[in-house]
């Protein structure tokens, strides 16, 4: 019963869950028995709140048999990436510098959460910082995709990505800076959804790159991904840039055909770097849309081979100046050197050099530099300006088209260890996702086929279609996916643990 269980998607726990059929305290000691058994082989989980998570199914319970539910989440368990606040619940984002570090309140999302009945079992691992496209960039064990442990799961939300895929959670909340959401979604063979900056609140998520940076639900299915998202959406007083726009049912009226939902296809996406398997399900997966009713017209996005450059000079100063706090004064990890100590100059350097890994010290120089005197112009004013081309580009597009639709990911996940000597290929990674971070558009992965991870057939690994939208339009995203999803039926396809 437990692995029949255990394969439900969401909204069909949910369902069972308000019908009885299953008590939310049985679920939950279920996924916490099935984290014991397999998270020491993928190493998602970083700190579990097992008495905290059965508590929650117990109030969850006691309500849902007075039909009383709160949401369509009462009951469901649920994790957090590691850099959400939650009150009582250590929070490192994924660095040394924040060891130790218990947050006296839950962030927005979390206490929305937490408002709608979701049992939360803990906090999942991530690339230090958000800073990565392998959650290798960690002072802890990287995690292990799940279709095949000697591949990585994508970052830097991989952790979320790896504990929906292994079962061992029905959701996740991640963040999305450059496709953190989406890539490791896409490797994992979930759904994955970054909505539009300003949909959700940042409060209480620890900061990598201000502009960039959004909270997002991940998944079995773009379903589920919904559910979620009316849950943790709109305008919050405690974020500024959060938006006072309505938030709708998202499945209100959806299924059925596409008829008159026009798909562009950007031609540069399909170019060089593509892997041919994901280019060919990906193709498949067009031609499905087309059947289902779509119609599909190439567009193009010119801007696009400017996209990781400028992300990456965006990103890092606005980091320079985010992880300037973290000095060793009044929280997380404080150097014990005691020469270093005699003077604030030493106690800082020292505090930085232990707690920061490689690449996010790596990141941080890159970001001041481009902030420097005599470069800022150079480089940071002429990013800002090639931002703004690629959101003109997707503007141009969204007149002929209602929403942009590729590939999530060039390649399908490659191997641990691969690309950690390799910064470049490691960003690149990130090809298609990071201009809707740039534009602050919403973009949703679905898993679309599988590829062989060999020439010679070795493990299938997943491949995810990425669809964008008009900002604010999460509505036709879910449009066009929830009915193809249907049709490729890879919801209840289990990794091979």
């Amino acid at each position: 019963m437990s692995a029949a269980l255990l394969n439900l998607t969401l909204s069909e726990l949910s369902e069972k869950l308000r019908a009885r059929e299953l008590s939310a305290a049985e679920v939950t000691q279920a996924e916490l028995d099935r984290i014991q058994s397999v998270d020491p082989q993928v190493h998602a989980f970083l700190r579990l709140d097992a008495a905290g998570a059965l508590a929650q199914a117990r109030a969850a319970d006691a309500r849902l048999d007075a039909k009383a539910a709160l949401s369509p989440l009462d009951g469901v368990p649920l994790a957090l990436k590691d850099l959400f606040c939650q009150e009582g619940v250590e929070t490192t984002a994924g660095s040394k510098i924040l060891s130790g570090f218990t947050p006296p309140y839950d962030g927005t999302a979390v206490a929305r959460l937490k408002a709608a009945g979701a049992v939360l079992l803990g906090k999942v691992a991530m690339d230090e910082f958000a800073m990565g496209s392998s959650n290798e960039n960690t002072p802890f064990a990287p995690v292990h995709n799940p279709w095949d442990l000697t591949r990585v799961p994508g970052g830097s939300s991989g952790g979320s990505a790896a504990a929906v895929a292994a079962r061992e959670c029905f959701g996740a909340l991640g963040t999305d800076t450059g496709g953190s959401i989406r890539q490791p979604a896409a490797l994992c063979g979930i759904a994955g959804l970054k909505p539009t900056y300003g949909r959700v609140s940042r409060y209480g998520v620890v900061a990598f790159a201000s502009s960039l940076d959004q909270v997002g639900p991940m998944a079995r299915t773009a379903r589920d991904c919904a559910l979620m998202l009316e849950v943790i959406a709109g305008r919050d007083p405690c974020d500024a840039t959060s938006a006072e726009v309505p938030v709708p049912n998202y499945l209100e009226g959806l299924g059925g055909d596409l008829k008159g939902l026009r798909l562009g296809v950007p031609r540069e996406y399909f170019g060089q770097g593509l892997d041919s398997q994901v280019e060919r399900e990906v193709r498949a997966a067009l031609k499905k849309l087309e059947a289902l009713g779509a119609t599909l017209e190439e567009v193009s996005l010119p801007h696009t081979e400017y996209g990781i450059a400028a992300y990456y000079i965006v990103a890092t100063a606005e980091a320079s100046s985010n992880l300037a706090r973290y000095d060793g004064v009044r929280f997380g990890h404080r150097t014990k050197d005691a020469e270093a100590l005699k003077s604030l100059g030493g106690m800082y350097r020292h505090t930085r050099a232990e707690g920061f890994g490689p690449e996010v010290r790596r990141r941080i120089m890159l970001g001041t530099y481009v902030l420097s005197a005599g470069y800022y112009e150079a480089y940071y004013l002429r990013a800002q300006k090639i931002r703004t081309l690629i959101l003109r580009d997707f503007e141009a597009a969204f007149q002929k088209v209602d929403a942009i639709v590729g590939p999530t990911s060039p390649t399908p996940a490659f191997k641990l260890g691969e690309r950690t000597s390799d910064p470049l290929a490691m960003y690149l990674a990130d090809a298609y996702t990071v201009s809707a971070n740039l534009a602050g558009l919403p973009g949703l992965s679905i898993p679309c086929g599988f590829a062989s991870a060999s020439s010679d057939g070795g493990r299938s690994l997943p491949v995810g279609l990425q669809l964008i939208g008009k900002p604010f339009e999460e509505r036709t995203l879910f449009r066009a996916a929830l009915p193809l999803e249907e049709e490729l039926g890879l919801a209840h396809r289990e990794p091979p643990l």
